[in-house]
This record gives structure tokens, sequence and C-alpha cells, in this order.
């Protein structure tokens, strides 16, 4: 008989791999020759270990690379790098003198992470100085030979800041820790395959499975004769809660006879397959439970109190839908997913598509790669940010100098400033806020928030390094949370995916780095920062039009189609008529106030405007913003509100996406107006939404006002990229504006765009 050893088992190779890497430990542990003389022969041992080729003579992997830098005057230096392989990671070694505990504990000196600070910025140098024939490296590696190996990724090799990989808790490898077969892997990914390490690949594949499978029971509940609007919501509070258990914020159940345990809901739903009618029930019991928390009914055991919008409203119609035995099957078909690792920067567009029946066609069409949008929120709101942090950092490490000169008190109040230097940047962190005015689900505030996320780890670190004791990241202290992020939408279903893809990245987040002690209660909140209305149109209401007859106007719906009787080609159908609408009061919409403005408007022509949205809604839009010219395209109506809010004081900075004809001439007024700091023409003593005071109006209509201009600061003309509802390839422009050098932003006026427009002179000049 053939015997085989039970799963887990090692394998003779496996000990001896585990024999090299403690061999390895111990022969680097605590050794004392300098950087010169232990450098490279770290490197090849670890490439011994790990099983990858050694460095060669060749030019795209050897050690002491070298490299030219270009200065701003013209001039040129040289440097080395000391171990580089093209394509794969920059690697910068140090051999410091981290201390005894240090080698025992991993705790730090606050000198030793200074020059670990400062041997990452020298990587990040050497790594921006490469050809740009050779392109950036994905990873920035940075050692303290015989101690520690931290890892900064950019996985979109675009020039972006280095963050620490996988996050701010984890990117430090203490020797010790090669003896981890998983972090020996995660190494040997430098060498083999960088790329495989970008988490965003495999989330975007369980992505568009999960997204796949929701759109098939979708179809199938609108089939059995239930409306969009609660398929969707139905299917919404199914993922939230397939999320929750999987990631420990909803209890696990024991299954009997066996060691396995199953999630909350897939329990009720494996439970009661067989039972559609009780399934329905127990699933009301189930969720409202998780709305108010505590004993849970439905499952015997306590949960968290969930609150938020989500599970409110079990008395309505619909709030759950009864199932089939297939359509059960279904959603235990997505609970199996891996919830952990959907990607919130896709998933919102993908679940869009889904659930709405016009766009379901497009589910298996391209999506926005995060690159794309990482494109524009970097240089629009991280970099800015980054150079705060900078300067921050600068300032604390200068006073912590100054502290290592002192003893007792005077010394610990030094420390003390230096923290507050810190913890300065953090209320600011903490207090910045990011508005989106056309957010649909969400994708550009979600790729904002993890950068915001990350650089308060970073925060962190720093704090606890210098001897913060607190921890920041808890729910009960400061924090960076969902209440920065500001979207408008005027798609209902959009607007409320947005709110979810936001919840589900910020508790992926918190739970990955921190674990499910920093998630407090409720979890969820009802922030009200997603507002579901028009951007750029305000009214007190909006009445049918009607002729001189009295009858009221229509239009052809702009969706419906048929087929022409003798091409065959798709056609408008003119039987599908909504009706043309007037607007009373109309008035440029007002914008939550915000530092930052980034996002993605929709895109029609002007020549499109009225078959699209209306006679009536295009002429009233003309018309309260006569300063966009009428042939300029809609999304330049967004361009010129942020633009207003720059120039007023009451923005820091702004990038958006348009259609790549923003060189042409239709387009390029608005532009213009905004770098050459021209005046603005208001209509009814506005200009751009912002209120004039009385002694600066002339004749209606006629107004001059003028604000400061801007400078344009990222401009990417023609660019790749994919229409949200259908999926289809297009070109679009990048562009990206804020007031000149030198000048700062200052608090925002608390009374709202009119007296911002009002203060405008002033605040501008204490930007000064």
């Amino acid at each position: 008989m053939q015997h085989t050893n039970p799963p887990g088992t090692p394998t003779p190779a496996d000990s001896a791999v585990t024999a090299a890497a403690q061999a390895f430990i111990q022969r680097w542990h605590g050794v004392a020759a300098s950087e010169l003389a232990t450098s490279q022969s770290f490197v090849i041992e670890l490439c011994a270990l790990l099983g990858v080729d050694p460095p060669t003579h060749e030019p795209h992997y050897q050690f002491e690379r070298p490299i030219t830098f270009q200065h701003g005057d013209g001039t040129t230096s040289a440097g080395r790098v000391d171990c580089y392989k093209r394509g794969h990671f920059v690697w910068e070694s140090k051999k410091l003198k981290p201390g005894a505990q240090a080698q025992r504990t991993g705790a730090t000196t606050k000198a030793f992470d200074d020059a670990l600070l400062k041997a990452r910025t020298q990587a990040e140098n050497y790594a921006r100085a490469l050809p740009a024939s050779e392109g950036r490296p994905p990873f920035v590696v940075v050692v303290d030979v015989g101690h520690v190996i931290e890892l900064y990724a950019e996985f979109t090799r675009s020039g972006a800041t280095y963050t620490p990989f996988p996050d701010p808790r984890s990117h430090r490898i203490r020797l010790a820790q090669l003896a981890d077969p998983a972090i020996r892997a995660r190494l040997k990914a430098l060498w083999a395959d960088p790329l495989s390490l970008d988490p965003s690949r495999v989330s975007a594949k369980v992505t568009r499975a999960v997204a796949a499978e929701l759109a098939e029971l979708a179809k199938s509940l609108e089939a059995a004769g239930h409306r969009p609007e609660p398929v969707a919501a139905f299917l919404t509070r199914c993922l939230f809660s397939m999320f929750a258990e999987d990631v420990g914020l909803l209890p696990h159940i024991n299954q009997p006879n066996t060691n396995d345990s199953t999630g909350s809901f897939a329990n009720l739903l494996k439970t009661y397959r067989e039972q559609p009618a009780t399934l329905v029930q127990m699933l009301k019991v189930f969720w409202q439970g998780m709305d108010v928390g505590g004993f849970n009914a439905a499952i015997a055991q306590d949960v968290l109190r969930f609150n938020g919008k989500l599970f409110k409203g079990a008395g309505a119609d619909g709030y759950v839908l009864p199932l089939t035995t297939a359509q059960i099957d279904g959603l235990l078909r997505a609970a199996r997913a891996n919830w952990q690792e959907v990607e919130p920067a896709i998933f919102g567009t993908l679940l869009e598509r889904a659930l709405d029946p016009t766009e379901r066609h497009a589910l298996g069409a391209h999506y926005t790669p995060r690159a794309y949008v990482e494109r524009l929120v970097l240089p629009t709101v991280v970099e800015p940010l980054r150079a705060d942090w900078a300067n921050a950092q600068a300032a604390a490490v200068l006073l912590a100098r100054e502290a290592d000169g002192l003893d007792g008190k005077k010394r610990d109040a030094k420390m003390e400033e230096a923290r507050a230097e810190l913890r300065r940047f953090h209320h600011q962190l903490c207090t910045t806020r990011v508005l989106d005015p056309a957010c649909g689900s969400g994708n550009f505030l979600y790729v904002t928030l993890e950068h915001l996320k990350r650089l308060e780890g970073e925060v962190i670190n720093q704090l606890e390094a210098m001897g913060e004791t607190q921890d920041k990241l808890g729910l009960e202290g400061e924090t960076v949370t969902l209440q920065q992020l500001r979207g408008i939408e005027l798609n209902q279903r959009a607007a409320a995916l947005a709110e979810l893809v936001l919840w589900i990245g910020w508790l992926q987040w918190h739970v990955r780095t921190r674990g499910l002690a920093s998630v407090a209660e409720p979890v969820v909140h009802d922030y009200g920062n997603i507002e579901n209305r028009d951007a750029v149109l305000a009214y007190d209401r909006a009445e049918p039009a009607l002729d001189a007859n009295g009858k009221t106007l229509t239009r052809w719906d702009g969706v419906t189609f048929k087929p022409h009787p003798v091409t065959g080609e798709a056609v408008p159908d003119e039987a599908a008529q909504v009706p043309q609408w007037a607007y009373v009061n109309p008035r440029p919409a007002q914008w939550p106030e915000a530092e930052f403005i980034v996002g993605n408007p929709p895109f029609i022509g002007a020549g499109s405007m009225r078959a699209a949205l209306g006679d009536g809604y295009a002429q009233t839009l003309r018309a309260i913003w006569p300063d966009v010219p009428e042939s300029a395209d809609l999304v330049m109506y967004w361009w010129h509100h942020a633009a207003c809010q720059v120039r007023a004081g009451r923005a820091r900075r702004f990038g958006l996406i348009t259609t790549n004809s923003l060189r042409q001439t239709f387009n390029r007024r608005v532009v213009q107006l905004a770098l050459d700091g021209g005046p603005l023409t208001a209509a009814a003593g506005t200009a751009g939404g912002l209120m004039l005071p009385n002694a600066q109006k002339s004749a209606p209509g006629n107004t001059r006002y003028g604000l400061p201009a801007l400078s344009l600061i990222f401009v990417i003309p023609d660019h790749p990229w994919v229409d949200s509802a259908q999926g289809a390839a297009v070109r679009i422009a990048m562009s990206a504006l804020a007031p000149p050098p030198g000048l700062k932003p200052t608090p925002l006026s608390p009374g709202g765009c009119s007296r911002c427009a009002t203060n405008a002179p002033a605040a501008m000049a204490k930007w000064r």
C-alpha cells in the first residue's frame, strides 16, 4: 500500500529552505562590518536564499549603477545606485547602528529612523534620475544590512511618490522575518515579477467575477417582475453583508460535525435554501438587527451596530425580495468570493453596470484602470499634501536633533515641540476636504481616500518613532474619515453606490492595517457627504414647458432607438417622448467647501446638449453661466465652476477630466479666462455662482469682477480613457490648476459661496 503524507507536511526541499533561511539569519544577525564590506555580499547571499540570479555586470542588473542627476540650473552631478534591476527596483543599502533593543524587539531609535528616511529619499531620487527610456521601477528598497529591509512601491510607474508596501504597518521586514515563507515569496517577486505584487491586479479579477454574478441575479429578479430600484437596493444589502462577514465584522457560524465555519449571511442562505419564504423573514430580521446592533435573533448571536442608511426601511415593500432556489444559489456563489480582495476603485463602476438594465450590456467591456484615475488624483490632491508633509517632517527632525543636545525637562519639551509639528500636519490631513462634483460611483473619491490613509499611516509611524503613545488611528481619536470626501451625483443609484464603495474601502483599509479593534460602533455613519443633485444648475422646481396653446412640449428621450426600415441601423425612436421642462428661479448650483476638487464630469458636446438634456435645460444652463460660451462642451461648466472656487480662495487646487477638445477654441476660451485672470461677466449679480456685493454691480448681465489668475500645474492634452457607462475607449484631456506659486490657502469662509466671493480680494490678500 502506498502511503502519502497529510496535507501541509513539509517536504525535504521545504526543510532545506527553512534551514537555509535560519542559517542566513544567524550569519547576518548583529554583523558589525561596514556598509562597503557588507552591502554586496548581503544581496548576493539573499539572492541565493531566494533562488534568484545575483547581479551581473550588465547595465540592466548590476551593483553600483552610475546615475547622472540633471539640475535645474543646467548642471549635472554623478551618483551610483547600490543595486539596480531595470523594471524591478532601486536598492539602497546602509549599515546603521540600530542598538541592542532594536535587534531583539524591532523597536528602533529616532536617529535610526531618520537615517532610513534619508536613505529612502536618496533611493527615490535615484529612481527619478534614471533615463526616461528605462522607465521608473515599481519598487524602491531600503536596507540596513543585517537588520531590516523596507519596501516602497509605485505601481503606476508614472513618477508618483513611492509609498510603504504593502502598508505603513508592515513595509519594514526585520531580519528574523525571513524565516517566514510568505515574506521570502514577497521578496522573491521583486526579482521575478514585481508587478504581480500589485494588489489591484488580483482585486480586478475578483471584482469582475462578483459583478458578473450580481448582474445575472439582477436580471433574474427583474425577469420575475421586480423593478430595478428595489432589486438594486436588495442586492446592495446582500453584497455588503457578504463583505462584512468576510472581513470579520459579522460573526461566523460553526458548522455541526466539522471544524468549518460559515459567515452569518451565507449560513442563512444555506440553512433556508429549500425554504425561500422563511428566508425572506429571516433576512428581514437579520438586517434589522444589523441596523440596531446587539442580539440578532436571526443568527442567535450578538452583532455590531451598523447603522447608516443601508439597512433601514425594513417595513417598506421590496426590502427583502422573494428568491427562488436558483437565485439563492447565485447569492451563495457570490458569497464564496473573497470580498477582502474586492477593488473599490473599479467595483462601483462594474456594480453600476450590473444593477442598471440600460448599462448591463457593457459589464464585460473595459473599465477605467485605477492608474488612470491616480494620474489626476496625485498631482491634484496628493502631491501638495506630501509637500506639506515633507516640510512638517523636516521641521520635526530639526527639533528632535536639537533635543539630542539637551537633558531632562528641556529635552522633553523640545521633543514635544517636534511631535507637535507632526500633530499639526496630522490635524491638517484629517480636516482636508476633497470634492468630486460628478462623483459617479465614487472611484475618484476612493482612490483619494486610500492615498490619504496611506499618508496618515506614515504620519502615525513618525509620531510613534518620536515617542507618541496615543493611537491616532483609533476612531475615538482624530483620523481621516469619509466625512472629508464630498461628492455630488445626479444619478440616484450611482450616488448610493458611491457611499457603499467608500465604506467598503474605508473598512477594508482599517481592518487590514489596524485589525477589527479599530472599527468602532456604529460601523457605518450617515454623513450625508454624497449629495444626489445637479452640480451646475439649481432651481426651486421644474415645471412642464408649454407651447402657445398650453400643450406640454416634448422631446425624444435620448436613449430609445429603433431599426431603420431600409438600412436596419439604429435610429432615434420618435415615439419615445419625454416632457420638456421649465426651471423656476434657476441659478448656479453651489458646491460644498473643499480644499481640493477632482473628478470626471459628464461628456456631452455643445451640439448634443439640447437633444440629450432638453431645450429648457440647455437654455437655462447657458443663461446662468454667461462666461461659458454656448459653443463649449457640457464638461466646461464644471471646469469653470471649479476654476471660480480656486480663484475666489475657496479651494486650493482643482483637477478635472474633460474631452480632449479642451485645446480647441470653443473650450479654450473658458480655460484662457482662468489663466489670464480676466473679469467674470455675471448674470443677475452672480459670478460663476459667486454672489457679488452691490457696489461691484453695474448693469444686469454686464457686471465685471476680477479674480486672480490661475497657473496650469499639470496637463495631458490627449489621454486614453474608458466611458463609464458604455465601456468604450475614448480620448480625454487632464488638467489641474492652482493659484500662482507663493500663495497659500486660508481657512474657508463659513458663509458659503456668496460670502467667499464678496470677501475674495481680502482672502487672496491673506495668501500673499
